[in-house]
């Protein structure tokens, strides 16, 4: 029947002698517009696989740094152009965590538009999560994902959902949100993010609400997984396999 994950095969004695922390992660693409649910399909898809080990990497993470510039010239700056990100590092990341090597992801505050002087280590992980609105624009970034995804919901939805995390998790005001949806979000969307869904293996229209997309995407990976030697249970970066 469509939409169930089978159960895992048995495993070859070849599998079963392998060295896990030489075992590449399933990295997952995951884009759409600002607001369109993109957490909670890889949320939802982690939800499916209690015994892996799973990354969620946000590309918000990697905007630029800019000392020198003070904050209102910060707050100037198009956050939705591919220029913002400093997206080189994470490519070099992934590259890291495919290679079986923990990496320092930054640390970005959205109040000041600086990154924090701590970062936060990511482990290597059987599912790695790669999510934004421009992940699936960048050739780079798309040469490293097994899986590419879109979430495609509509704009008047998107907005309501960005309006009310920015006032609520980010202290912005109406006034503000409004002013960067029209001058920076809607053009950037109609000039980088919506074009790039042409890249998506899958275009999930309702986001994780939409159970059919995410059963076969889970169906996906597990198929991913088994063929690169990942039993069940047993976390990226150690040897053997479970009994």
């Amino acid at each position: 029947m469509a939409g169930i994950v089978p159960p895992p095969e048995p495993l070859t004695a070849e599998i079963e002698t392998m060295d896990h922390a030489s075992v590449q992660p399933v990295v997952i693409g995951i884009a759409g517009g600002s607001g369109s649910g993109k957490t909670t399909v890889a949320l939802r898809v982690q939800e499916r696989f209690p015994q892996r080990t799973v990354e969620i990497i946000h590309h918000d993470s990697y905007y630029h740094d800019h000392p020198n510039l003070d904050d209102e010239s910060r707050a100037a700056i198009n956050y939705d152009h591919p220029a913002a990100f400093e997206t080189s590092l994470l490519v070099s990341h992934l590259d890291d965590l495919r290679a079986g090597r923990e990496v320092e992801r930054p640390i970005y505050d959205y109040s000041t538009h600086r990154r924090r002087s701590e970062s936060e280590v990511v482990h290597p992980a059987d599912i790695v999560f790669v999510e934004g609105i421009l992940v699936l624009e960048n050739a780079d970034l798309r040469a490293r994902m097994d899986i590419r995804l879109f979430v495609d919901v509509d704009s008047d939805e998107r907005f309501i959902r960005r309006l009310g995390r920015d006032m609520e998790e980010r202290g912005r005001s109406i006034g503000s949100v409004i002013e960067q949806y029209r001058d920076t979000v809607r053009p950037m969307h109609r000039q980088f993010v919506a074009p790039s869904k042409r890249w998506a293996h899958v275009i999930i229209p309702e986001g994780g609400h939409n159970v059919v997309a995410i059963d076969m995407i889970c169906a996906k990976i597990h198929d991913v997984l088994r063929q690169r030697g990942r039993a069940e249970g047993t976390p990226a970066g150690r040897e053997g396999v479970s009994p």
